[in-house]
């Protein structure tokens, strides 16, 4: 257990830094672009940069993977302290599901769009995996896309991928229209009833 949570560590760590580089890189086109130039706040009032969320994302993923190092160097986590193997059979099922099941949403997102891929994923894990009551699982899967697609797309305006050419012109175009004609007050309004709607649910299927 503690060389795993050792080699693990050390690889997420590296992957940490080649996603923060990645997210300092600006526009082939753009032969004047200064690396890092998009992981700030811009000081036009348009939000934060296109690399911002990717980049300190990262970077929190990389200081937990340091502060996992030290502590399996100190022995402080009970990890680091077992010496029992770091996968059982169940665990090395449930990685290749729901590995499976993370290769299967990146391939879809260019295919029907980043947030009907969140709805799939989020489904597969709830349904399949979980064993949540359906109804949880088809509100989750609705709701938290719906959300996502209101903070990015509307409120921050940072577009995610929309999938085929088809999908995007048919509805998520008329869809951005009208969510962009609409007051914040609107869109808050539309985070707290889809919210009480997910959470009226989610407590009538705990009963």
């Amino acid at each position: 257990m503690r060389r795993a949570e050792f080699i693990t560590a050390i690889i997420l760590g590296l992957l940490s830094v080649y996603l923060m580089w990645k997210a300092g890189e600006g526009p082939e086109w753009d032969t004047e672009y200064v690396h890092w130039a998009n992981t700030g706040i811009n000081i036009d009032g348009s939000g934060p940069g296109k690399g911002f969320w990717p980049f300190y994302l990262a970077l929190g993923m990389l200081v937990s993977c340091i502060w996992i190092i030290i502590n399996t160097i100190r022995r402080t986590s009970p990890p680091s302290q077992s010496d029992e193997p770091f996968m059982d059979g169940y665990a090395k099922k449930m990685l290749l599901l729901v590995g499976g099941g993370l290769i299967g949403f990146l391939i879809l997102i260019d295919l029907i769009s980043m947030y009907a891929a969140i709805a799939v994923f989020i489904f597969y894990y709830m349904q399949i995996l979980g064993r949540h009551p359906l109804s949880l699982s088809v509100a989750t899967c609705l709701v938290v896309p719906f959300w996502l697609y209101l903070f990015f797309d509307i409120v921050m305006t940072k577009v995610q991928p929309k999938g085929t050419r088809w999908i995007e012109d048919t509805f998520y175009n008329p869809v951005g229209t009208f969510f962009r004609d609409q007051s914040l007050l609107v869109i808050v309004l539309c985070f707290a009833v889809s919210g009480a709607i997910l959470a009226v649910i989610a407590r009538s299927a705990r009963h």
